[in-house]
Order: structure tokens, then C-alpha cells, then sequence
């Protein structure tokens, strides 16, 4: 087993969408840091090989099947981790979908399943968890949002835009609320990374053109997206709130 650091030794963070790409990428990073990690996924048997390769690793991981639109999903997740870990430090919201859908062809459906999940699901997990973190006087809560909520999206359309914006509005509104029960609430904002969903939705000759439009010509790892969500995470980041925070290899520059 091994323990490469000690920066967040003794805490609990709960990671939702932690199944695979860059949510299973910021579940390793925060156990590496010492973090016992819960993660969250609706597809509850990729949230449990993520856990089990992070058990083999690193120690103590759990997995728990939640559907981020549904609270009594959400209730019934909180209240497995914390009857495992008996509390929850950091929360990484990070559950996500995109369409590329264009603004014409958006159903009603699409367009609201969308918001549902990128924006609502964040909404009532910081519901649920905020006052467990405000009883203990300290929390770390990191919002994956996007390039796409900076500017406008490479590949999603405009409800994928709106709602990814809409986080980081979010984010800035609850960190100001939350700030003085010793709790920090920050905002992530990927470019194009190389996850199997970013693979799903191009080809490879689009992938190519990104890439080679990038000043850093490569996609992003979601590991590299885990060690900037540990370093918001630790006491070097204690500063730092409503904060969004740029990763994408140059390509928005703000």
C-alpha cells in the first residue's frame, strides 16, 4: 500500500461522478494525498472498481450508488458515507453530462436533463453536506465546471454552456455564504481532456485539429485535474474561495 502524501491525512471527501475519467482521475489524486475517498457514481459497478483500485493502492475507499437529480438518491448516499467514514470534509462535485446538440434541435428534455444534472445535482449536494461541514467549522467544496463555462464550449451546445456558467455563478454565491464557517468553495474549469467521454463524442481527426490548436499541443489529463482539486483542497489553498480556476493547455486565456 502505498502513500505518496500526507495533505490530506485524515480527511473525507466524497466524489461524485468518481466512476471513471476525470472524477475516478480526482479520486486517486485525493487518496494519494492521504484522503479517504467515497465515490459516488450512478453506475454503482464503475464506482466500485474505481474504490477497489484505490483499496489496492492506497487504503481506504468505499463506493455508493447516487443519482445527483434525485435527493432522496443524494440522502441516502450522505447518509452511507458517513455510517463508513462518519464524516465529510471535501465535497467534489463532479457528476456531469454533455450533449452536442444544436441550440435549434435542444428538446425541452435534453435541456432540462442537462441543467438537472450539471447544475441542480450541485445544488443539492452542497444542501446536504454544507451543514455537516459547518458543524465541524471546515469543508473544502470543489465545483467541476468548464472552459465551456469561461467562454463557450468546444464540443457541448448551449444548455451544456448554460449550465456550466450557471456553476460557476453558483459556486461564487455559496462561497460568500459559507466563508465564515470555515469552509471553501471553488470552481475547476477544465479544457478538452482526454477521458473516454471526449473520445465518445469526436473523432479522431476533430481530436487532432483541437490538439493542434492548443499552445500546449495535447489533451489534458484527469490526474493533472486531481493534483489542481488536492492543492484547493489543502491548508496551502485556505485563502482561496470562490475562485474559478482555469486547466486546459492555453486554450482559454482570460
Amino acid at each position: 500500500m502505498k502513500n505518496s502524501g500526507e495533505a490530506l491525512q485524515g480527511k473525507v471527501a466524497l466524489v461524485t461522478g468518481g466512476g471513471r475519467g476525470i472524477g475516478k482521475g480526482i479520486a486517486l489524486k485525493l487518496a494519494e494525498a492521504g484522503a479517504a475517498v467515497a465515490i459516488g457514481d450512478i453506475d454503482v459497478d464503475q464506482a466500485e472498481q474505481s474504490a477497489e483500485e484505490l483499496n489496492r493502492e492506497y487504503g481506504r475507499a468505499g463506493f455508493f450508488q447516487v443519482d445527483v437529480t434525485k435527493e432522496e438518491s443524494i440522502d441516502t448516499a450522505v447518509r452511507m458515507v458517513l455510517e463508513e467514514f462518519n464524516q465529510i470534509d471535501i465535497l467534489i462535485n463532479n457528476a456531469g453530462i454533455m450533449f452536442r446538440t444544436r441550440i435549434l434541435d435542444i428538446s425541452l428534455k435534453e435541456w432540462k436533463n442537462t441543467l438537472l444534472v450539471n447544475l441542480t445535482g450541485p445544488f443539492l449536494l452542497c444542501k446536504t453536506v454544507i451543514p455537516l461541514m459547518k458543524k465541524n467549522n471546515y469543508g473544502r467544496i470543489v465545483n467541476i465546471s468548464s472552459s465551456a463555462g469561461r467562454s463557450v464550449s468546444t464540443l457541448g451546445g448551449a444548455h451544456y454552456t448554460a449550465s456550466k456558467a450557471g456553476l460557476l455563478g453558483f459556486t461564487r454565491a455559496v462561497a460568500k455564504e459559507v466563508s465564515s464557517f470555515g469552509i471553501t468553495v471553488n470552481a475547476v474549469c477544465p479544457g478538452l481532456m482526454d477521458t473516454q467521454m471526449a473520445r465518445d463524442t469526436t473523432t479522431q481527426e476533430e481530436l487532432e485539429k483541437f490538439i493542434d490548436s492548443f499552445p500546449i499541443k495535447r489533451l489534458g489529463l484527469p490526474e493533472e485535474i486531481g493534483d489542481l482539486v488536492v492543492f484547493l483542497c489543502s491548508e496551502k489553498a485556505s485563502y482561496i474561495t470562490g475562485a474559478s480556476v482555469d486547466i486546459n493547455g492555453g486554450d482559454l486565456m482570460i
